[in-house]
């Protein structure tokens, strides 16, 4: 059936929602039901490991933030401990003895810690908490991308290897025909045995030309299937698209798409703004570190540390502590440096992938254009083809031409009918490359 291109964005939904669509939508099917690509990306997407590696890094990315926010929260901690003397401990006053203590000590407290000046650590370590779950959802977009692009790839490759079976059955067809022709002039005397011998090696070549042409097709088709995690060896059928509309692509409109949408460029970006917190957050260990820390404790020579013969048995206090390391051996220094190197290193790197997206935008610009010459081309060859053969299979079977010139006009059919379709399915998957390389779905 044919069908007209249509837009492949996938609507903006959570992930969720559209693995419970694609289950249901993927349930309904039977292995008599064509894909249409529409479909075909959306259970791709819900169902490729690729996509779901990403969205399992996204969810890393978030309990990081949580992590950076309990930071910013007062911490709180318990400790036991029993200490057993060997002697009791003792003082001399005046050459007296005095026992100031308990040979068994238990001690128990709880100690809560809010930090209140960390050099800029703990702010730090949440703004590059939140950039990195920014990077995780445009490496998503980029798995995305991907996965889009191959499904395109693969369907189109079914539609393309289904046509090369279709011309490799008609060749058998047609050059079953001609044995059979060629017979009755040979038991006629009307052609020489080698002119008969010909026309059957041109038969079982077609033939074993048709067997490869099945075997592509089922190739295509298990690509396709474990593109969609789905079984291997289905018999899955997808439908048929004959009909493009050309598109009017301005080159410089592209590149500057490719620029803003790449997720490529998008998390290298945000990789060198999370260098910069980097640098800050190395910086920070030249700031004191203050918190205010408060305790309960227990002591005596009962486990539950509450009788205690020398002293108050429980206590409880409020610290105001500033810690402040201001002599490393210049690792502060060499850890600053270090992440200023890195992004120098990003930065350059960024040149370098965004000069390569445009040499990339542009060739694919180019094939497009190629691929859209190519088909009016060889459909127009092929007309001529097909024409050329059917005169010449009327002159053989009226003896007004040789055995030789019919299989050449046959040969000649195959090969101009080959070129329209990889020149038309060739048009639809230059299409996808010219997409994937503007950052369209």
């Amino acid at each position: 059936m044919a069908k007209r291109r249509i837009s492949y964005r996938t609507p903006a939904c959570s992930m969720v929602v559209a693995l419970l669509w694609a289950a249901v939508v993927f349930a309904a099917d039977t292995g008599d039901v064509p894909f249409t690509l529409q479909r075909a990306i959306e259970i791709a997407i819900a169902n490729n490991t690729l996509i779901r590696e990403a969205i399992e890094n996204q969810k890393a990315a978030i309990a990081g933030r949580k992590s950076a926010v309990a930071d910013f929260l007062p911490k709180a901690s318990a400790t036991y401990s029993y200490t057993g003397l060997k002697e009791t401990p003792y003082m001399k006053t005046g050459g007296v003895e005095r026992v100031i203590g308990d040979k068994d000590q238990y001690h128990w407290d709880v100690t809560l810690s809010q930090p209140l000046f960390t050099g800029f650590a703990l702010s730090t370590k949440y703004k590059m908490a939140k950039l990195g779950i920014d990077i995780k959802i445009a490496e998503k977009e980029q798995a995305v991308l991907d996965v889009v692009k191959q499904v395109k790839a693969a369907y189109f490759n079914i539609l393309l290897t289904k046509k090369f079976l279709l011309v490799a059955d008609e060749a058998v067809r047609q050059l079953k025909s001609h044995v059979s022709d060629a017979e009755k002039f040979y038991e006629q005397g009307m052609i020489p045995y080698n002119d008969l011998l010909k026309s059957k090696v041109a038969l079982a070549d077609a033939t074993q030309n048709r067997v490869r042409s099945e075997s592509n097709v089922e190739m295509a088709i298990s690509a396709f299937n474990t593109l969609l995690q789905i079984d291997l060896n289905r018999k899955t059928d997808v439908e048929d698209i004959l009909d493009i509309t050309p598109c009017a692509y301005d080159l410089g409109s592209l590149i500057k798409e490719a620029m803003e949408n790449r997720p490529e460029l998008k998390g290298l970006r945000l990789a060198i703004e999370n260098s910069d917190h980097a640098v800050r957050l190395a910086r920070s260990s030249y700031y004191p570190q203050v918190a205010l820390v408060g305790r309960y404790e227990q002591n005596g020579h009962n486990p539950e540390a509450t009788e205690n013969d020398f002293g108050n048995w429980h206590n409880s206090s409020i610290t105001a502590q500033a810690t402040w390391i201001f002599f490393e051996w210049g690792k502060t220094r060499a850890d600053v440096g270090k992440y200023r190197r890195q992004k120098r290193s990003l930065a350059e790197k960024l040149k370098r992938i965004e000069d390569s997206i445009k040499l990339e935008v542009k060739n694919a610009f180019l094939d497009l254009k190629v691929a859209e010459k190519n088909i009016q081309t060889a459909k127009e060859s092929l007309a001529q083809a097909k024409e050329n053969w059917r005169i010449t299979n009327l002159q053989y079977q009226q003896q007004m031409t040789t055995s030789s010139e019919v299989l050449d006009a046959r040969t000649f059919s195959n090969q101009t009918e080959t070129n329209y379709y990889s020149a038309l399915y060739g048009y639809m998957i230059s299409l996808a490359e010219l997409e994937r390389a503007a950052g369209r779905r």
